[in-house]
């Protein structure tokens, strides 16, 4: 039996493929929520647009500090193992639920599976990159999306034997979201590449009041030249009450705010747009498979295949940067990338591969407790 960790809305689109392809395969699964993120408009409706059923066991993690959730994590992943110990512990991603569950694996010495392995911003002030590091320190088998995952790893001193190159589950979940459009541009009013996304929820644009005025200039500059919807994660709506900013928020000229989207919702109101506006990484990702403009409102990004490969150009909140790739766009100019390598809508099927030859003996990095990873330097 293998369990499968999701913690947060973009676990679930990396970890539905997964399960399918293993059920698929034969191979029995417990599915973990760690309820990282609980609201059921982040977490519920994911369950039902990707076609994986209920949790075997929910944590009810919650809210709370970096902290707090991490050690809540642990506590219920290592109950939930001690009493279903798997042969493996998949985890995905980079977020807090990630790396918690992923350490409590090892304490135990159940092999832990890190898909999306390797992804490096080298920015510090991102936890999302503490996670990262940590977890592919932990982990005896690392499935990497892209080349330069390879190679980070590698600089890293891992050794080849534990890493191999998969591909993107992220574009799986995008490609069965795409076989399922909704009517959601009929509901919001908008036609088809008339109009601007927006998803912004990190910390370093959320968490101050100054970062978040900046944010809001930002929109401010796009919507002023094409209508922006902007489905608002309940974190950036917190931060922006607690600043006294949810009045301009809500009331930005050209701004359209509406509650959280289920992801066949988004998919299809991203396959349509003009362009993307984001600080997420699998937006980065989606836009890029999609062939759709994207506009990276941080001063980094641990997926650079979609600046070098794909439609992602990284704008921070540079107005003047942000106003020119608009009109750039809109006058048809835009950088015209394609899909990297792997990016097929079949990585699942890698994975689940993968994880057979892993559990078979082939790699021969299989741990047996914590031998076989490399001392903490």
């Amino acid at each position: 039996m293998i369990s499968l960790v999701a913690g947060t809305r973009p676990n679930f689109m990396k970890v539905a493929p997964v399960w399918r392809a293993l059920h698929a395969r034969g191979i029995a699964t417990r599915l973990i929520h760690t309820g990282q993120h609980f609201d059921a408009a982040m977490s519920d409706v994911f369950f039902r647009d990707l076609g994986i059923p209920e949790p075997d066991t929910r944590l009810h993690v919650g809210g709370g500090t970096h902290a707090e959730q991490t050690a809540a994590v642990l506590v219920g992943v290592e109950k939930e193992l001690l009493a279903h110990r798997p042969r493996a512990l998949v985890v995905v991603g980079d977020v807090t639920s990630t790396m918690a569950a992923a350490l409590s694996a090892a304490k135990l010495g159940v092999p832990v599976v890190h898909v999306e392995a390797g992804l490096r911003s080298r920015d510090w002030t991102m936890p999302e990159e503490i996670h990262r590091v940590v977890t592919d320190r932990i982990a005896d088998l690392l499935l990497t999306p892209s080349r330069d995952a390879d190679e980070n790893l590698a600089a890293e001193g891992v050794a080849a034997e534990r890493v191999v190159f998969v591909g993107n589950v992220m574009i799986d979940s995008l490609h069965w979201a795409r076989e399922r459009p909704t009517d959601a541009l009929a509901r919001f009013g908008l036609e088809a590449q008339h109009y601007a996304l927006v998803t912004l929820h990190r910390p370093a644009n959320v968490d101050t009041r100054e970062a978040m005025g900046a944010m809001l200039e930002a929109l401010a500059t796009i919507a002023s030249r094409v209508p922006v919807l902007f489905p608002v994660h309940p974190r950036t709506v917190a931060r922006a009450e607690s600043f006294g900013l949810s009045g301009r928020l809500r009331t930005l000229a050209g701004l359209r705010v509406s509650e959280p989207l289920g992801y066949n919702d988004f998919t299809t109101l991203l396959a349509s747009a003009q362009l993307v506006a984001t600080d997420s990484g699998g937006i980065q990702e989606e836009s890029t498979a999609l062939g759709i403009p994207c506009l990276t409102l941080r001063e980094s990004t641990e997926r650079p295949v979609t600046v070098t490969e794909g439609t992602n150009v990284i704008v921070g909140m540079d107005g003047g940067a942000i106003a020119r790739e608009v009109e750039r766009i809109q006058s048809g100019q835009f950088k015209r990338g394609r899909a990297p390598e792997g990016w097929d809508g079949r990585a699942a099927e890698r994975v689940a591969e993968a994880i057979e030859r892993f559990l078979g003996g082939v790699p021969g990095a299989r741990a047996a407790g914590v031998q076989g990873r490399p001392p903490v330097p």
